[in-house]
């Protein structure tokens, strides 16, 4: 049986990688299941809107008949966010530096969706 401390051991191993601020487990429908998230973050609202974006893109590209996103990909001024599925319960999002390059952090995050989809 999987415990918010397994949960929270895959955040805190993403946290290793370097560029990444703050991360979040999330089920489909937008409730927290854990995060790495700084106290200053309304945690759960991150969470829901977090699904919320990914399911409108889910929506929008299977519209366009183009199959169902890998990820989503917010970049502002300040930072990334990155959304992505975790098996059929969960997302995994993460929070970057602005200047984060992508490649370490998408593969790190990748190694950590395959262990949320062995846990959940």
């Amino acid at each position: 049986m999987t415990t918010i401390a397994d949960l929270e051991k895959v955040l805190t191993d993403l946290r290793h990688t370097g560029d990444i601020e703050a991360s979040a487990i999330v089920s489909r429908d937008g409730l927290l299941m854990a995060s790495d998230i700084h106290e200053s973050v309304h945690a759960e609202t991150f969470a829901a809107m977090s699904a919320t974006m990914l399911g409108a893109a889910e929506t929008a590209v299977a519209e366009l008949k183009k199959g169902i996103p890998d990820r989503l990909i917010i970049e502002s001024k300040k930072g990334k966010v990155i959304t992505t599925g975790a098996g059929p319960k969960a997302l995994l999002v993460v929070l970057t530096s602005p200047e984060a390059g992508l490649g370490l952090i998408l593969v790190e995050m990748e190694r950590a969706t395959d262990k949320l989809k062995g846990m959940l």
